[in-house]
């Protein structure tokens, strides 16, 4: 069997999709840092969770080599 290139390229995907969630999340943490502490919590747990939603077709693809 020879190794598929899907799996280097889709962590390389994975870790490029961290970065610019991350940089749009902290784009806004001048604005964000003005909330509540309470507020300002929930949205770093909210924004710390939605990133995951893409890797499950991500992953999919990886392994079989279709996005569903």
């Amino acid at each position: 069997m020879t190794p598929s290139w899907r799996k280097p390229f889709g962590m390389f995907m994975i870790l490029a999709l961290i970065l610019v969630w991350v940089v749009i999340v902290a784009s806004f943490s001048g604005w964000v840092g003005r909330w509540h502490p309470l507020v300002q919590a929930l949205f770093y747990v909210v924004t710390g969770l939605v990133w995951i939603a893409p890797l499950k077709p991500l992953l999919a693809w990886m392994e079989t080599g279709r996005w569903r």
